[in-house]
């Protein structure tokens, strides 16, 4: 009855029309059509140019960089932070899926091009840029980004004009994306913490609705929800991130107040996290790491399968559907609700399975596959799977919209026809054009149809065609989950992102981890291979510490004796070797290393890796 069951959960991925590794792809090339800033050489969205070069100028602060969050061409700093928090959680939890489908390391470019400009933002402990740019200037104009001639203010919080939402979600985002860089860029990977330790401190010390501190923001990111939910989505970030149980009895301590334990959602997204912080903590508990906050814990987990099965219709209160079966919030860009909804159904669906649990509804138990196959059905509407056989995705399939409101897209590029387009200029020459855009912005997931599954491709109708990255950002997890087919992974386990390359670019000081090859003792190949890595990093009293694995490998097919190493370059301390004078020697219970043997060492200190080498050795 097992295998049966086995066999069913995975026949819907291997009969999959749609081509999961395509739409993941152009969905992650869809973030460097938003990109502001100076473009890299490597930039492949390339009818697009360098725009917002002189952000945060008047302010006396660099903010060039970071992504327009859709088809305008303002930096709203809580959407974009959203997009990198989810960005980051699709790397985290599917990071293997998107290197076997090629695409893991424009996901981390993706991931960083935002933590760059974060980073930029947070310039003091107590201080965040949360926007660059007035929706109400910027609506004005149809410009495209290169010409850009509206006000490019830059608005803050400080601790006199709070903002705890925008705070905690770019504490979140720093946080999570201390997770992906922590492999491959450990100095970078600390740095995003220490940022996530600072903003947390200030979300929860100072508290308050960013929007009314950012008062400009109101009509385009208004805080509906308040911050309860942020603080308790940045806390479960940072106990992810680093496993300080401060975090979770965080979580476990201000559960009712903050409304974590209570509060029952249909809808998860930039403005309410409150579903996503329940999935996590849930997450938590299956892990066994609630501890003494097992019963409230519980509560976080009750509402968090709340969700999943008013997302399925089998709840008291369940989401809406349009007729062609897909999940209806509003008619202004309904589908980020979609694509943030199938992301935790999908994230739960595994969590469920590794965990050998069910999906408990009010009309009974759920296999866990049930909640894969029901966001699959999401994904596939997207693609071209619904009534108008359209896919939302632009430049996926044959039938996609080619009137996007997007002032980039609908204006010729730049690198065409350099000639200036003036503010009111752009609505009268391109604006009201009723051909297709000139430019293809790949990958963007527009507003999506309304309750009824219609939809008109046209570029005023900006509640159905306008993109942005948020509707973008939780899609990356869930194609590269769908692409990925089930190979019994536990996701529950640590998830150890594999080697990149080419990897993110690092500043001059990064240490470098990765491989440590011993050098040759002669022109004959050395039968012996170290490789380090670093497993984790912390910040202790302001020093970033570093925590390296070691395998010594026997590579010959001879077995090996009295191997001596030597370690140079080590500040901290080593567990799993004997040192004998200025050299290092295996315990006096390994013998003999077999040939394809591996032993492993470890050892902390807050540099760059140790040089490790073969000084002598024994062939037996």
């Amino acid at each position: 009855m097992g295998s049966l069951f086995l066999l069913i959960g995975i026949l819907p991925l291997a009969l999959a029309g749609h081509d999961y590794r395509q739409a993941l792809s152009k969905s992650i090339l869809f973030f460097e059509a938003q990109r502001s800033g100076y473009l890299p050489r490597n930039q492949r969205v390339q009818w697009r140019g360098h725009s917002g070069l002189n952000d945060g100028k008047i302010s006396g602060v660099d903010l060039v960089g970071g992504y327009y969050d859709a088809g305008d061409n303002v930096k709203f700093g809580l959407p974009m932070a959203f997009t990198i928090t989810m960005m980051s959680w699709s790397v985290i939890e599917y990071g293997k899926q998107m290197a076997s489908s090629g695409e893991l390391g424009h996901a981390i470019a993706a991931v960083k091009w935002g933590t760059d400009y974060l980073i930029k933002a947070h310039p003091q402990p107590y201080v965040l840029y949360g926007e660059v740019g007035d929706g109400n200037t910027d609506h004005y104009c149809w410009q495209r980004p290169e010409d850009m001639t509206t006000s490019r203010a830059a608005y803050r919080i400080d601790p006199s004009h709070p903002g705890s939402d925008l705070a905690g979600e770019t504490a979140a985002a720093m946080a999570a994306a201390s997770i992906v860089f922590r492999r491959y860029n450990p100095s970078y990977s600390a740095e995003l913490l220490k940022h996530a330790y600072q903003l947390f401190d200030f979300a929860d010390k100072y508290r308050g609705k960013y929007d009314s501190s950012i008062t400009v923001a109101q009509k385009y990111y208004r805080s509906v929800s308040g911050y309860a939910d942020e603080l308790l989505w940045a806390a479960a970030w940072l106990y992810k991130a680093t496993n300080n149980k401060y975090y979770l009895n965080y979580l476990g301590n201000n559960g009712n107040s903050l409304g974590g334990a209570g509060w029952a959602m249909t809808e998860f997204g930039w403005d309410v996290k409150y579903a996503g912080v329940q999935t996590l903590v849930a997450k938590f508990l299956m892990q066994g790491k609630a501890g003494h906050n097992t019963a409230i814990f519980r509560k976080y987990q009750e509402k968090a399968e709340f969700f999943m099965c008013a997302c399925l219709g089998k709840g008291t209160r369940n989401v809406q559907r349009t007729p062609g079966g897909l999940i209806f919030r509003q008619r202004w860009n309904n589908m980020q609700f979609v694509t943030s909804a199938s992301f935790l159904l999908t994230v739960y669906s595994d969590y469920l399975s590794s965990a050998g649990k069910f999906l408990r509804c009010a009309s009974g138990n759920v296999a866990p596959s049930e909640l894969l196959s029901f966001a699959k059905s999401q994904v596939d509407y997207i693609l071209g799977d619904n009534p108008r056989a359209t896919s939302y995705m632009v430049g996926y399939g044959n039938n996609f919209p080619r009137k996007v409101h997007h002032r980039a897209a609908s204006i010729v590029s730049v690198k065409h026809n350099p000639s200036f387009v003036s503010c009111r200029g752009g609505y009268a020459t391109w604006f009201s054009r009723k051909a297709s855009d000139p430019n293809l912005l790949t990958g963007a997931l527009v507003g999506g149809p309304d309750a009824y599954d219609n939809f008109a491709d046209q570029r005023d109708n900006y509640e159905q065609t306008e993109p942005a990255t948020y509707n973008n950002a939780p899609l990356l997890g869930t194609l590269a989950r769908l692409h990925g087919g089930n190979r019994g992974y536990n996701q529950l386990l640590p998830v150890e992102l594999p080697s990149l390359k080419p990897i993110a670019s690092q500043p001059k000081h990064a240490p470098k981890p990765g491989t440590n090859p011993a050098p040759a003792s002669s022109a004959t190949a050395n039968p012996i291979s170290i490789v380090q890595k670093v497993t984790t990093s912390w910040i202790s009293k302001g020093k970033t510490y570093y925590r390296y694995s070691t395998k010594v490998t026997n590579k010959s097919s001879k077995t090996l004796k009295n191997i001596k190493l030597s370690i140079s370059k080590l500040y901290g301390p080593l567990w799993g070797l004997t040192k004998s004078g200025d050299f290092y020697f295996f315990p006096a219970w390994i013998k003999s290393l077999a040939a394809g043997k591996t032993v492993e060492f470890v050892y902390i200190h807050s540099s760059s890796p140790a040089e490790v080498s073969v000084s002598s050795y024994a062939l037996v």
